[in-house]
């Protein structure tokens, strides 16, 4: 299975998810991550769109990964039931 037709499935599967609720985990760097919740709030051909939960003071955020950060398990999303 190529490289793109990988992209393709995971842009399916996601546009399934849009509007549940994930938690999105992110690797930011050595030995770092920044995990929130959230909800898949849109997918466009490039990238999708989380709307995250507010946390603290902190308002309202959205945050929009591609899908190849996905591929590259840069970014993990695991969809709540």
């Amino acid at each position: 299975m190529n490289t793109i037709s990988k992209i393709e499935e995971i842009k399916e599967t996601l546009t399934s998810y849009v509007g549940r609720r994930v938690h999105v985990t992110v690797k930011k760097g050595r030995k770092m991550r920044f995990a929130r919740k959230g909800v898949i709030e849109n997918v466009y051909p490039n990238i999708f769109v989380v709307r995250l939960e507010p946390r603290g003071e902190e308002g309202e955020r959205r945050v929009s990964f591609s899908y190849a950060d996905i591929l590259t398990r840069v970014v993990e999303v695991l969809v709540f039931k």
